[in-house]
């Protein structure tokens, strides 16, 4: 039998920094992990080098059925706490665009640093650990009995860090929404986020031989049902693949994206590209056409894009063609077929509901002493080291209080 304070299942980013922030109150931690070695995802993260968060975040940008509930977890840890955390520990690091923060050397030294840090406060990991029920207890000292592959463990604290849905292959699980719905939480339905889009059929045949083409854009998805909800819009790359679409800009508003919708990209971003073809005098050929696109965007997709795109019979545009081609590129509208599901998620959207949390701890609020933080709550962040300032953020939030 294995008393603890705080049992934390899950060595992800989330569960490390909560397990630092509870031991350094002189609680005695055990984090308990499936997997053979923790921090799998941070390694992967930032294609190695660990975007481990952004400047700017802030609630925003985040996606939940309520809005507001990462507002307290991120003011009271924000990423200028977790960077003086990094630079405590001499990591080097660097700002790449809109705010993203990444590591110069590799992701290594932010699982080192977390690590470290565990080791210093005398936190226990335990590798290769399958949990096999939790269940309450009558003890006021030992609310949880869980039981795992190597004994029961006495827990006066539960914390479930772990994770959601996306990259399967890495370990991930239901776990966390098997627990929730165990302890009648009501889950948000997980779906696949930070993912890229498959096109099929005519899109398919159409676009998908310009393989590893990629322009800059501003990507959105049409609004459906309410239409005084405000949905962003993303000015950044957009990838063509041999499936679909890609990139950050197809990353990005795939977290807003449902089956059906429509999703519109501007192809030239605050640029004028065949209205100057109506000025007298101007030539009006298709050819003219093309250059003028091929002058914004690469040339192949301009090529294509034109020539699928342009209204006019024969070699001369008229005007009509020419302000339709212009409206078109700003407006250009696709239906995705789906996405690449949660093999190629970078998150998973949905998850333990938000109303049956408490936002400044994460603690439920049906089960003294049960929390949920990171992925596994419904709590989306947008790319760009977002969803590690919310690990890190509801990590503390409820290491604060467990």
């Amino acid at each position: 039998m294995t008393e603890t304070d705080v049992l934390i299942l899950g060595a992800g980013a989330a569960g490390l920094m909560c397990a630092i922030v509870a031991a350094r109150r002189a609680r005695r931690v055990l984090v308990l992990e499936h997997g053979d070695r923790p921090g799998k995802k941070i390694l992967i993260s930032g294609g190695g080098r660990c975007n481990f968060t952004n400047i700017h975040a802030d609630a925003e940008n985040y996606i939940s059925a309520n809005p507001h509930f990462a507002r307290s977890a991120l003011a009271r840890y924000t990423p200028q706490d977790f960077l003086a955390l990094v630079e405590s520990h001499n990591i080097p690091w660097h700002e790449k665009t809109l705010g993203q923060l990444f590591c110069d050397r590799s992701a290594h030294d932010i699982l080192n640093l977390l690590l470290a840090e565990c080791a210093a406060a005398k936190v226990r990991i335990q590798l290769s650990q399958r949990v096999i029920s939790i269940a309450q207890t009558s003890t006021p000292s030992a609310r949880f009995r869980v039981e795992t592959s190597s004994g029961p463990v006495l827990a006066h604290s539960v914390i479930i860090a772990t994770g959601g849905l996306s990259i399967p292959k890495m370990g991930a699980t239901s776990f966390g929404y098997d627990i929730a719905r165990q302890f009648q939480h009501p889950v948000v339905e997980p779906r696949p986020a930070l993912v890229p889009f498959t096109l099929s059929g005519p899109d398919r045949d159409i676009w998908c031989d310009l393989t590893g083409v990629s322009t800059e854009v501003v990507a959105s998805v049409e609004r459906h049902g309410r239409a005084t909800l405000k949905l962003p819009s993303f000015r950044e790359k957009l990838l063509i693949t041999h499936r679909g679409l890609s990139g950050p800009a197809a990353l990005q508003i795939s977290s807003y994206w449902s089956a059906g919708q429509a999703i519109t990209l501007d192809l030239a971003p605050d640029q004028q590209v065949f209205t100057p073809m109506l000025e007298p005098g101007a030539p009006r050929f298709l050819a003219t056409a093309i250059e003028a696109a091929r002058s914004k965007i690469p040339a192949r997709l301009a090529e294509r894009w034109v020539s699928k795109n342009v209204s006019s019979q024969g070699n001369i545009l008229s005007n009509a063609a020419i302000e339709d081609l212009e409206r078109k590129l700003h407006t250009w509208r696709l239906i995705p077929a789906g996405t690449e599901g949660y093999a190629k998620a970078e998150v998973t959207a949905g998850g333990v509901s938000t109303d049956a949390l408490d936002p400044r701890t994460l603690e439920s609020r049906l089960i003294s002493g049960l929390y949920f933080i990171g992925e596994v709550v419904d709590v989306t962040g947008w790319l760009g080291g977002y969803n590690f300032q919310w690990a890190w953020a509801s990590g503390n939030a409820a290491g604060l209080s467990a």
